[in-house]
């Protein structure tokens, strides 16, 4: 599976992009992935539906990941909760092949993924589901995984109830990107370090 390089700035979502941008920060200060209890961004309750707290077991190959919280979105886009079970296992057999890469690519690089898929509602409505993955770590390698789930549909309103099991259609990937270029996050309105000032 092929993931292409892009930077911060490719992630569509403000509610994303604060995300990234309060983990950027973190990451700039040792240029390594932070640990998870550094990481607290602003008005993060009010993303907490739309976010999933993973354990990585990485002393197996390939690393497995326990699903530590469950989004309230995520459970009725999959129709039941997958708090304490494996993602693959919670996944299943049609869908573990697609998205399981993204998370191993997300382990195995310590960056953060971004990746956009395409998926018909109940009713044939197309459906963006942007998925920002998050990165850290407590010791050595990466040891848990935040995600940040987001659907959007052009048409305006949508079925999230049973959304990627719904259909017999499989999702179509439209993106798949690692994020590792400018590893930093600056406030705007600061002048960057540096920067040389001429006063006349």
């Amino acid at each position: 599976m092929e993931f292409e390089s892009a930077q911060p700035s490719i992630v569509k979502s403000i509610k994303q992009r604060d995300l990234l941008n309060t983990w950027l920060r973190l990451y700039a200060r040792e240029q390594s992935i932070p640990r998870i209890s550094e990481y607290q961004p602003e008005r993060i309750g009010d993303e907490l539906p739309d976010l999933v707290f993973y354990g990585v077991d990485a002393t197996v190959q390939p690393p497995r990941l326990m699903i530590e919280s469950d989004g309230t979105r995520m459970s009725k886009a999959y129709g039941n909760t997958g708090r304490g079970r494996h993602l693959d296992e919670y996944l299943g057999a049609r869908l573990a092949p697609i998205v399981m890469p993204v998370y191993h690519e997300c382990i195995a690089r310590r960056l953060p993924a971004y990746t956009i898929a395409n998926i018909d509602d109940i009713y044939g409505r197309i459906v963006a589901y942007e998925r920002l993955l998050l990165p850290f770590s407590d010791g050595d390698g990466v040891t848990h995984i935040i995600a940040s789930l987001k659907t959007i549909s052009e048409d305006g309103g949508f079925e999230i109830r049973d959304l990627m099991r719904g259909n017999d259609k499989l999702p179509v990937p439209r993106l798949r990107s690692i994020i590792d270029r400018d590893l930093f996050h600056r406030a705007p309105g600061r002048i960057p370090a540096g920067d040389v000032l001429e006063f006349d």
